[in-house]
């Protein structure tokens, strides 16, 4: 399932090549996230243009809207939605975390009410990998805790032990045939507590793994404490998946702690505000009055669809009138970016010029 290509001689980072039932995704990998089956503004076909190898659903909101059992009978959710290539979908326990004043822990899982409506429903382990059997995505996530930030040790601990609880249970659970799990690594920002995370869900023994609850309020060094102290403990023969992360430089610096996958929705939800990212990282407003009479593209550097044949001053003035096609080409451009970086690292690794490629996103 996943076979580790080269391992750069600097740092952690690995290339490596993870093959589904639906196609080979080399990495590392950026995933768009498509939540509630599409990934905002974008069609299909262009996500495939955009050499896009493997996007998100979330079982959550496709739980809520429009349910499983119509996705089942539409023949699951890559032909609900057109896409042939992979598909993860997160259990629905971030999703369940967040909605802290809603909800209420129990052994199983959690009873808490639709955002929606307020309607009751329970979701647990058992269901969220029953829901995700009747999607059929390629890669199912564990249903796990996401520890809040801040927690106290004890908190962070408590929670912990719940994680460990769900993910046995939803390794104990049936899935379709070819259908890859991954466990996730909880712990906060407590390095003893990832570090015994990880080596609890690695015993579980599942096909991939993703360290979690990260992003979720704690400082970018709080982040990389974490990672650094997960990321070791995981098998080298298996793909290592951040949930939730990040800005570029994130990325990259998660590259270099040994992290082959990644998703956020950073470049399409900046996209529907009008920013995009150019250089290293860095995002311009395109919005701003300063690009009115600017008749560059967004990047000059940049070979998307929206840079080949648009300028700064024209995308402004669409967001300005309020036409959707300005909402797009910055979407576009922004997934682009992001997907163009992870060939350049990709590419890095195998060069051994990743350590060259990680200083252009060194604060200066």
């Amino acid at each position: 399932m996943f076979k580790l290509l080269k391992k750069d001689s600097g740092s952690a980072a690995r290339r490596g090549r993870l093959t589904t039932r639906r196609n080979t995704i080399e990495t590392p990998v950026f995933m768009p996230v498509g939540t509630r089956a599409t990934v905002k503004a974008m069609s299909p076909a262009e996500l495939e243009e955009l050499g896009a190898q493997i996007i998100l659903g979330n079982t959550y909101h496709l739980f809520l809207r429009p349910g499983p059992e119509l996705i089942e009978a539409a023949g699951g959710l890559h032909r609900f939605e057109h896409w042939d290539r992979s598909i993860l979908t997160d259990s629905g326990g971030f999703q369940v975390f967040s909605l802290a004043k809603l909800r209420k822990l129990e052994p199983d899982g959690v009873r808490f009410a639709s955002h929606i409506d307020g309607t009751r429903f329970f979701l647990g382990p058992v269901e969220s990998m029953r829901i995700q059997r009747m999607l059929d995505s390629d890669i199912v996530m564990a249903f796990d805790e996401c520890t809040p930030y801040p927690a106290t040790p004890e908190q962070a601990e408590k929670s912990l032990n719940i994680t460990a609880r769900w993910e046995r249970m939803s390794r104990e659970q049936p899935l379709n045939d070819g259908q890859i799990r991954f466990g996730i690594v909880q712990g906060s920002t407590y390095p003893e507590l990832r570090r015994r995370a990880a080596e609890q869900i690695v015993g579980i023994g599942f096909d991939g793994y993703a360290i979690g609850g990260v992003s979720v309020g704690e400082s970018e060094p709080e982040m990389m404490t974490a990672i650094d102290a997960a990321a070791p403990c995981l098998p080298e023969n298996a793909p290592r998946y951040l949930m939730g992360v990040g800005t570029p430089r994130q990325i990259v610096e998660s590259v270099a702690r040994g992290v082959d996958m990644f998703d956020c929705v950073m470049p399409t939800r900046l996209g529907r505000h009008g920013s995009a990212f150019v250089g290293n990282g860095e995002t311009i407003p395109i919005k701003a009055g300063r690009y009115a009479r600017d008749f560059t593209p967004i990047d000059p550097e940049c070979s998307c669809y929206a840079c080949r044949n648009f300028t700064r001053a024209y995308i402004r003035h669409l967001f300005n009138v309020g036409e959707i096609l300005g909402v797009r080409l910055v979407t576009l451009h922004n997934l682009h970016y992001f997907l163009h970086l992870m060939e350049r690292i990709r590419t890095a690794i195998e060069n051994d010029t990743f350590e060259a490629l990680r200083q252009e996103f060194r604060p200066q």
